[in-house]
């Protein structure tokens, strides 16, 4: 080859990798900026503001109390346990700990701090959260690109970063707060050492090294999504079988996962009495046919018992959804699901051929523990681990497409027409993103002096923030709120909040427990989290006792003028009416709060 040649085949590289590093740029930009309306996903809020408590030097406490998790508290202690201050057990810790090291360094631990400017319509704490998972989300680009290059050739490895960046379901969950993109960092990280190991074993050399720092990086995953686990389950039985000596290397990365463990859950045995403490509960996402958020709002455990007839027949059920929705699951890109295609191709290289089933395995441990704990294809699900799989499975059915379109002999004979099927798969892959693009760019120049619009209905920053037309404002650091949206309480208006139960007793038991410990209810908190959750029986279905009170602002507003109010005529809330008389609407009456006292809004009584 000739140095004209040479630098031709420069050029044209430097030139689609600079295109590509700029089109990075402007999409990471644009949607951190311009396009960002702040989080939208309960665990993601929540996670925030155990961040910032740690990063305050309260440990790995909550704002967010879901009385589930406070009965269990308190059975373990036999005790009353303060409601401020509460310690967590639901959420992993990594993901809070790296969030919180974020946010001390970027002095948002200090309460003054970081305040939401007049008319603004985003928390800049959301923009920080999504900074930093955006950021895992890029060097998961690279370190995928750098892995399949190294499987594969840089052309596919090209093709799979692509189709990540353009990929809207990345973009999702990195705008989202929730640790998807740090878990697909490190996962990623995992497999990059796993292959190593598979090339040392196909070799003949020790494969030691390589496959117990890829248990590292699986400890580190379990750490921040409990669900992962079983991605390591998977692994530790493929380490058993595949890399010698036989069995060392599995129960080294099963001790390095089992140490923190160890600490977690016996952590957890002495707040909640017992070692997996509100985390387990999501079982009932599953098995409970996804009334994990009914559980959660119950103040005695017992009164919503885990039905476990016809388990198999759950499992296979909840599989066979996964099997159904394996497309959206993996990220919408399309080409993923052929690496079960890709399987009984007979790749020529071992380590290749071997490397797939140790993905299969991990995949099929990941399907049965979604399995018991629940998954669903819709936007933002939290147990959402699929999608880690995506790049690796991608690469794979892209080199299957591509072996089956070289075979053709007019793709033998026009070579122009080899690269085709890539080009094809790109376009439909990032067209949901490019056609979303004109809308949210329209949206963002219009409110870009407000810092975005926000995830409204049902979350709306400045109503919860604000110190004088707020519920930050309205409640004071000491005593406690009840709301349908506690994360969005707890994370913008700073204020210890407890998720509504959904029974009359329930309440006053709460109620009373925080009179108790000299933190009293200030009020009650009403959104479009519930009355805009589903249709009027999903309301009732999930609300019961608070289903007036609920749809209260709903039905004034159809009745105005006068107005009506079924919460003031509900016989079995009349004393919780008394209490709770003074009603203010935040957004219109989709966003009502139900003071003890009289609310002066600028200088006037906001009550009715």
């Amino acid at each position: 080859m000739s140095i004209s040649t040479l630098s031709q085949v420069d050029i044209g590289i430097l030139t689609r990798r600079s295109l590509f590093f700029l089109l990075l740029i402007i999409l990471t930009m644009g949607n951190l900026f311009a396009l960002f309306r702040g989080l939208n996903s309960p665990q993601a809020m929540e996670q925030a503001q155990i961040a910032r408590e740690i990063a305050r030097g309260n440990g790995f406490t909550t704002k967010m109390v879901r009385p589930v998790a406070y009965h269990q508290a308190e059975r373990a202690g036999q005790r009353t346990v303060p409601l401020i201050g509460f310690e967590d057990t639901y959420h992993s810790p990594l993901n809070p700990l790296i969030n919180a090291a974020v946010l001390k360094i970027a002095g948002a631990d200090d309460p003054a701090s970081w305040q939401m400017r007049e008319n603004e319509m985003v928390y800049p704490l959301d923009r920080v959260i999504a900074s930093v998972s955006t950021l895992f989300f890029l060097l998961a680009i690279g370190v995928n690109y750098l892995l399949i290059q190294r499987i594969f050739d840089p052309k596919i490895a090209g093709v799979c970063a692509i189709l990540m960046l353009f990929c809207e379901t990345f973009w999702q969950y990195s705008l989202s707060g929730l640790p998807q993109m740090l878990m697909l960092f490190l996962f990623s990280c995992a497999m990059y050492f796993v292959y190593r190991a598979v090339e040392a074993a196909g070799d003949g050399k020790l494969a030691m090294t390589p496959a117990v720092l890829a248990g590292v990086f699986f400890t580190l995953l379990s750490l921040a999504h409990w669900m992962t686990a079983w991605i390591a389950i998977g692994y530790i039985i493929y380490a058993a079988v595949a890399f010698r000596p036989r069995g060392v290397v599995a129960v080294s990365v099963l001790l390095m996962i089992l140490v923190p463990a160890v600490f977690v859950m016996l952590r957890n045995e002495r707040i909640t009495d017992s070692p997996f403490g509100t985390a387990f509960l999501t079982l009932y996402n599953g098995l409970g046919n996804g009334s994990e958020a009914m559980v959660m709002r119950n103040t005695d455990l017992g009164a919503e018992p885990l039905v476990l007839e016809g388990l198999i027949g759950k499992i296979l059920r909840t599989t066979l959804l996964q099997m159904t929705d394996v497309v959206p699951l993996l990220a919408g890109i399309v080409i993923a699901p052929l690496f079960l295609l890709a399987l009984l191709h007979p790749f020529k290289r071992a380590s290749i051929a071997n490397f797939r089933w140790a993905i299969l395995l991990m995949w099929v441990c990941a399907a049965v523990g979604l399995a018991f704990f629940g998954i669903t294809a819709k936007q933002l699900d939290p147990n959402q681990i699929h999608l880690l799989f995506a790049p690796l499975m991608t690469a794979y059915g892209l080199a299957f497409v591509s072996i089956l379109w070289n075979r053709l002999d007019f793709v033998a004979t026009t070579p122009l027409l080899r690269n085709v099927p890539d080009f094809i798969i790109v376009f439909i892959c990032a067209l949901p993103l490019v056609l979303a693009m004109p809308d949210k760019v329209r949206i963002g120049l219009q409110v870009r002096d407000r810092g975005g619009i926000p995830h409204w209905p049902p979350y709306y920053a400045p109503a919860l923030h604000s110190g004088s037309n707020g519920v930050r404002g309205w409640v004071g650091e000491k005593q406690v709120v009840f709301s349908d949206q506690p994360w969005a309480v707890a994370w913008y208006g700073d204020r210890t909040a407890i998720w509504l139960p959904p029974t009359r007793d329930g309440f006053n038991k709460l109620e009373s427990i925080a009179a108790d410990l000299q933190t009293p209810t200030a009020g009650i908190l009403i959104s479009p989290s519930s009355h805009g959750m589903g249709s009027l029986i999903e309301v009732a279905d999930t609300y019961r006792d608070f289903t007036p009170l609920v749809l209260d602002g709903r039905v004034i507003l159809a009745t105005y003028p006068p107005g009506f109010s079924i919460f003031e005529r509900a016989p079995r809330l009349q004393e919780i009416q008394k209490r709770y008389p003074y009603r203010q609407p935040l957004v219109g009456m989709d966003m009502v709060y139900y003071s003890d006292r009289p609310i002066r809004v600028r200088g006037r009584e906001g009550n009715e």
